[in-house]
């Protein structure tokens, strides 16, 4: 909500903006068309389909992953057929803000990913990341294969043994099912908007955490 709200009021500065004659259209005047299932496929990579809030921080996380070779923006786990982010916001359709992860498994393994999903969040937050808050926001871990259930139970038990932290791990597992590739505008928000108000406050903050922990994973 807080994301929707920040971007709200971005939208309508940017409107009053004389930067506006060059750019085009405003956002928050575009057409938008439904998601579809995203139809990319990367040859031999392996893919793997992660929530833990909003997309623009997921994606830019994962893409400055040593062995990733692309992160996209969309939605999952919900009900709704072709879903637009208004449709998510609106916390009905069941569906979360998802980032698909297209990775080489000889440069980085699955495990490693899960260690950089969990220590990029705080995962205890139920339904919620940060500032943003309902259901869309939730924190799903989506797998593929029996193998990545099994890798992702077991480091979520691993952490929940240790004592990290105060509050059980509310991160949801649970089986992929279809994933919806976000609106154009939405892929890559992070690196073509670093001036929002929402990306310099939120996203980029939570980028750095991560990065400060895991420097040898960089590209």
């Amino acid at each position: 909500m807080f994301k929707k709200i920040l971007f709200s009021l971005f939208a309508a500065i940017a409107l009053l903006s004389s930067c506006n004659a060059s750019s085009g259209k405003p956002i928050e005047n575009r057409s938008i068309a439904p998601a579809q299932p995203d139809p990319v496929s990367y040859g031999k990579l392996d893919t793997a389909t992660f929530a833990s809030g909003c997309f623009w921080c997921v994606e830019a996380i994962f893409e400055s992953l040593k062995g990733v070779k692309e992160a996209e923006s969309g939605y999952a786990g919900g009900n709704t057929i072709n879903p637009t982010y208004e449709d998510v916001c609106s916390h009905t359709t069941g569906h979360t803000e998802t980032v698909q992860v297209f990775y080489d498994p000889k440069m980085i393994s699955y495990q490693t990913l899960l260690e950089v999903y969990f220590a990029s969040q705080d995962p205890t937050q139920v339904n919620a990341q940060g500032p943003d808050h309902g259901d869309s926001y939730r924190s799903v871990i989506f797998y593929r294969t029996e193998t990545e259930r099994t890798l992702a139970e077991a480091y979520k038990k691993q952490l929940n043994d240790s004592g990290k932290y105060s509050r059980p791990i509310a991160v949801i597992i649970q089986p992929f099912k279809v994933f919806y590739l976000a609106e154009g505008y939405h892929q890559n928000y992070e690196k073509n908007h670093p001036d929002n108000p929402y990306v310099q406050n939120v996203s980029i903050p939570r980028i750095e955490r991560m990065k400060a922990q895991f420097p040898q994973l960089l590209k």
